[in-house]
């Protein structure tokens, strides 16, 4: 790789000499440029922060998190993005979490953030949705609108939570939050990339509902408030820090659970939860966010490459390699690492994304 950097500046300070034209010149310039920003994450370590929405709940595969009850899918985005470019993935991305969790235990669970270390070069992060209550409250819609349905033919209706509206003081704590979070991943890994992804848009605009998003337009009309100034939210954060902020709600706004291609599973009536959780992302989903950020770290200089996936030894599926498992194959369960010292971009088509200038209700 150096040789080939050196033989490209000889030639470029041959060519910028005088012995080419203005043209050749110039293209001669471009790729000396190419060449000393490209970047291989290959074997790099790679931290995935977020809840339900980064882990992939009830999708096929299953992985062995950390613990089980995170729901971590091997399809997830997380692995996907690992795959494309040869890191080493440490995915700490729980169903549930909030941002409480990211920067503290959570039981069993440790903080999500001790796993950024001074050598990571990559973390992505989706949190913040659950300290809004906003896929939570698809699941009490949901539960309200069918109980309705079932009123009217005199059966008996279990009880439902309320749909929550978030606070100002909600919204306020939610992007401090998100701040610290990104403050204490730039001072323990400086070098590393931070990629915050946007949520993906759970319900169509007004008068567009279907059978699979059964819930009332007033709920609905709560969960796009929600959504939108989460996006708001996330998007100055990320520009507050200097980081890339992948709005892949921007680029799921024609793929909800009543489009053609839908990136999000709504909650179909008899749904069996196989390709999975309600209210959450499909495998189209997953692979058009890895597709989203991929397409961001590769125009950042980033090569991509294509191993299997590699994980840090004793945190994630053992192996050298991990694959997924063929069908009917066992996983073996992986114990929970004890807690360490808390630290002092339309896929197709392609996302935007900024650079700088969920899941089921907890339990």
């Amino acid at each position: 790789m150096m040789k080939a950097a050196f033989s490209t500046l000889t030639a470029t300070a041959f060519l910028l000499c005088g012995c080419a034209t203005p043209y050749m010149k110039a293209v001669a310039a471009e790729k000396a440029q190419v060449t000393l920003v490209e970047e291989n994450l290959a074997g790099q370590r790679y931290v995935a922060i977020g809840s339900s929405f980064a882990a992939g709940p009830q999708l096929p595969p299953v992985k062995p998190s950390w613990p089980a009850r995170c729901g971590q899918s091997f399809n997830n985005y997380p692995t996907l993005l690992a795959e494309r470019f040869g890191m080493v993935l440490i995915d700490r991305s729980c169903s549930g979490a909030v941002t409480d969790n990211v920067l503290g235990p959570w039981g069993e669970v440790p903080p999500q953030i001790n796993s950024v270390t001074p050598d990571t070069r990559l973390v992505t992060i989706t949190i913040g949705g659950n300290d809004l209550s906003y896929i939570g409250n698809l699941f009490s819609a949901t539960c309200a609108f069918n109980a309705k349905i079932i009123a009217t033919s005199g059966a008996k209706t279990k009880a439902c939570g309320p749909v929550r509206i978030p606070t100002e003081a909600d919204y306020v704590r939610d992007e401090a939050q998100l701040n610290e979070i990104a403050r204490r991943i730039k001072a323990t890994a400086p070098q590393a990339r931070i990629v915050f992804v946007q949520y993906l848009t759970p319900v169509p605009p007004p008068g567009k509902l279907c059978a699979d998003t059964p819930v009332s337009e007033t709920d609905a009309a709560i969960v796009r408030e929600i959504g939108r100034r989460l996006a708001e939210i996330t998007g100055r954060v990320a520009q507050a820090h200097g980081t890339i902020v992948v709005e892949m709600n921007q680029s799921s706004a024609t793929h909800t659970p009543c489009d053609k291609e839908p990136w999000m599973i709504g909650s179909p009536q008899g749904y069996d939860g196989r390709q999975g959780l309600q209210w959450h992302l499909n495998k189209a989903g997953m692979q058009a966010t890895a597709d989203g950020i991929s397409s961001w770290l590769i125009k950042a200089g980033v090569r991509p490459v294509k191993p299997s996936v590699t994980v840090e030894p004793g945190l994630n599926p053992p192996g050298p390699a991990p694959t997924k498992p063929a069908p009917g194959q066992p996983i073996p369960a992986v114990p929970v690492p004890a807690p360490t010292a808390a630290p002092t971009a339309k896929p197709t088509p392609a996302p935007t994304a900024k650079p700088s200038n969920e899941t089921k209700k907890r339990s």
